[in-house]
């Protein structure tokens, strides 16, 4: 079985989960940040990939988000932080998310599809507010060097984040991995200025497609898998679909989003 972790997550969903996944680096996987009990949680962006664009503060009741877990506590001035880059999901890309998700849901009836889509290229870690200034520069003046790049993201793949509270599907890259460990050398820069938690090593970059609770990587695996990636390798637009030019770099930092744009 793949213990392969996930990447980061930027939403409030993602958010979450990264936070969750929080401490542990092993693996590549990462987890979503959850809130304690009754304190208002982050707002999430919405409009991203796992990112989630701004939604109101709700009061951290895990059954209003699917019984994800606050990993590490919300206080206040501390700002859940996630750079990565935003996958703008066309028609026909939903097209084959629904006809995935649709197979899937018969091993796993409880799969939910991300709202929005992207590549994390950090995991989600917490910034304090006087800090977030100093952060998005640096990252500014690292990252400003960068040209735009291909990669594909062609690989069906399983992933758990660290603490096995959330299973996810997604599209793993198969091309373009060496301009990804590039720019995530340049963020995990960035994030030892700082002194936070750096990329895993040896990342499986790819964009998360949906998700469950709890750990059910044993029912998607083998023979689900298998008939996922074989939707894929049938679908009509996919090699024009999953062969994707990044133009941007985006930081979530609680709600506010900052662009980078590559060159």
């Amino acid at each position: 079985a793949m213990s392969a972790a996930l990447v980061g997550y930027s939403s409030s969903e993602e958010e979450q989960e990264q936070q969750e996944e929080g401490g542990s680096r092993g693996g590549g996987a990462q987890g979503p940040p959850g809130a304690s009990s009754g304190r208002p949680r982050l707002p999430a962006p919405a409009g991203l990939p796992g990112d989630p664009d701004p939604e109101e503060a709700v009061s951290d009741d895990s059954s209003r988000h699917g019984g994800r877990v606050r990993g590490f506590p919300h206080e206040r001035g501390n700002w859940a932080t996630h750079v990565y880059l935003p996958y703008i999901a066309q028609e026909e890309f939903l097209e084959l998310l629904e006809l995935l998700l649709s197979r899937a849901r018969t091993y796993v009836p409880s799969l939910a599809a991300m709202e929005e889509f992207h590549l994390s290229l950090s995991q989600c870690v917490v910034l304090r507010y006087h800090w977030i200034e100093p952060f998005v520069r640096s990252l500014r003046e690292r990252l400003a060097a960068f040209h735009r790049f291909f990669c594909v993201a062609d690989q069906v793949k399983v992933y758990t984040n660290q603490n096995k509270t959330r299973t996810f599907i997604g599209l793993e890259v198969s091309a373009g991995h060496f301009q990804l460990l590039e720019l995530v050398s340049e963020v995990d820069g960035v994030l030892e200025e700082f002194d936070l938690p750096t990329f895993y090593k040896e990342p499986s970059f790819h964009i998360s497609l949906a998700w469950c609770v709890g750990d059910l990587s044993g029912r998607l695996e083998g023979q689900c898998l298998r008939e996922l990636q074989d939707i894929v390798d049938g679908f009509e637009e996919s090699a024009f679909l999953l062969r994707i030019q990044w133009e941007q770099i985006r930081c979530k930092s609680g709600n506010k989003y900052f662009s980078f744009p590559l060159r």
